[in-house]
């Protein structure tokens, strides 16, 4: 019988490695990589909860029912479908997460089971790169409000609102562009405590000046707006299935970024107890709620201004009280700030780390991932719904969701949640390093997933022709088109079958005969 490697077990079942269990010179381990210690797993179910919250509350996922309704749902609609979309990713969210608690490591470190000690690069790269987008997205928001609320303060016609511009937008706004990358950079160069005191502290903040802004525009308006009794534009026919589908496949890929990386906190949770009701009460009751009160307080604002104003930086800006303004705008960079840093900023600090762990430290990552996402540019990826929910949350969750079937078929499927914690750190003689570090397998499976998934990728045509998107109308692989609005679902079950399927035939992995 193989021996696993040298390892110290908890009674509930966590493991970390014992001293000196590889090489400290090992090319494939640094101190962030490392598996965090069982003294310094404590987050608990409140600090996961408050991690969800300061995640999910923030201005895409306030207007992520905006974009739904503007694709024709009604108000009840557009809430089932975010709400259901985050209970389905919630799943794959628990699988994936389960390997923190117990092992102590990150999604990068995870992936190497699978794709192999240098396979794991592909998924972690694919996964920093998509981060580094929203990073970029983020950022843009959080200058913007900045940029919205100060011109409230300085009054219009001010030299702030009428500064010149520089490439189409006032040099002010880029002034807080660059002020609000300034704060994140120095926030998560203090590391992952101090990630998990700005989530505790920004949760109950940010739901009181939600609740705050509703109480708000209810008391200008006397009730609530004319939105909630509109009726659906697609009814409940299949017109509507039409767009569920596809719409749905992207309230998953909203998140299922989320649903590969959970590991990178997971690993400091105090055991799976915590990391299931804390991710289970934050994550779909939270996207669910914001979701309905983003819509209770744009149908005030289309009663009191005549116009859905789903922006909720340009509505706190039409406040009357200075005071107002000002809490809105600490509420507004609160909400960007603790989603940026936890949901795009740790994630690609790691994976880069993953990549050279001798030359890339966790904090030396997040600098570069903070400067990728300048350099990107993707906040245009918002402007229109179609091309947000579609091609972008759509064909992201598509590729993302193929990774996640790899992850969940070798750890829970392939292996029983059994891993040699040593060998993932090893370099050659590591039950992980397949052929030269790479799993064949893993890349057939992700290859095959990723084709299924995005192959069919299409752009919607509107009455005059144009398209709203960067794809073909009948799909880059015609025949594959049917499949492009369940792609998240298509990507995810292909690659796992595959997966187990041809992880059958391999040799006996020494970690499972134990």
């Amino acid at each position: 019988m193989t021996d696993i490697a040298p390892t110290v077990g908890a009674p509930d079942d966590r493991i970390e490695l014992a001293p000196d269990a590889f090489p400290a010179d090992s090319p494939f381990a640094n101190d962030d990589l490392r598996p965090v210690p069982l003294a310094e797993r404590r987050w608990t179910t409140y600090n996961f909860a408050a991690l969800w919250i300061g995640m999910a509350v923030n201005v895409p996922s306030w207007t992520l029912a905006a974009g739904l309704v503007a694709l024709g749902m009604d108000w009840k609609q557009s809430v089932l479908t975010i709400a259901l979309g985050n209970v389905i990713v919630l799943l794959p969210m628990l699988l994936t997460g389960h390997a923190g608690p117990k092992y102590g490591i990150p999604f990068p470190v995870l992936a190497r089971a699978s794709f192999g000690l240098r396979g794991a690069n592909l998924p972690a790269l694919l996964r920093g790169l998509v981060a580094c987008a929203w990073f970029g997205i983020q950022t843009w928001i959080g200058g913007q409000s900045i940029f919205f609320l100060a011109g409230k303060l300085f009054g219009a016609g001010s030299w702030w609102t009428d500064a010149g511009k520089l490439g189409g937008y006032p040099w002010t706004q880029w002034l807080c562009f660059l002020l609000f990358f300034a704060v994140e950079i120095v926030i998560i160069l203090r590391g992952m405590e101090a990630v998990r005191r700005l989530e505790n502290w920004a949760a109950p903040l940010m739901l009181a000046g939600a609740v705050a802004l509703l109480v708000w525009i209810a008391d200008k308006a006397g009730g609530f707006g004319p939105l909630l009794d509109q009726p659906s534009q697609l009814g409940w026919g299949a017109d509507f299935w039409k767009v569920f589908f596809p719409a749905l496949m992207g309230m998953i890929g909203f998140w299922s970024t989320l649903s590969l990386n959970i590991p990178d906190f997971t690993r400091f949770g105090a055991g799976q107890k915590a990391q299931v009701w804390g991710q289970t009460l934050g994550l779909p009751t939270t996207m669910a709620a914001f979701a309905l009160l983003s819509v209770l307080v744009t149908s005030g604002a289309q009663a009191v201004y005549g116009e859905p104003i789903w922006d909720p930086s340009q509505l706190a800006a039409r406040m009357d009280s200075t005071v107002g303004v000002l809490f809105a705008l600490f509420v507004l960079l609160l909400a960007t700030l603790s989603t940026n840093i936890a949901a795009n900023l740790v994630s690609p600090a790691y994976d880069l780390s993953n990549l050279a762990p001798k030359l890339i430290t966790f904090r030396s990552g997040a600098i570069i991932a903070c400067f990728i996402g300048v350099v990107i540019f993707p906040w245009k990826l918002i402007e229109n719904p179609d091309i947000y929910i579609f091609t972008w949350l759509g064909t992201v969750g598509g590729l993302l969701g193929t990774v996640a079937g790899i992850l969940i078929a070798d750890y829970w499927i392939v292996r029983r949640t059994r891993l040699d914690l040593r060998g993932l750190y090893s370099g050659p003689g590591s039950p992980y390093w397949y052929g030269s570090g790479w799993n064949w397998r893993a890349l057939v499976a992700f290859g095959a997933g990723a084709v299924l998934a995005v192959g069919g990728s299409y752009s919607n045509v509107d009455a005059d022709g144009n398209k709203a998107g960067p794809f073909p109308a009948d799909g880059l692989i015609p025949f594959l088109q049917p499949l492009a609005d369940y792609g998240w679902a298509v990507g995810l079950g292909t690659s796992l079958v595959l997966y187990v399927a041809l992880m059958a035939s391999a040799a006996p992995r020494p970690a499972d005969r134990v």
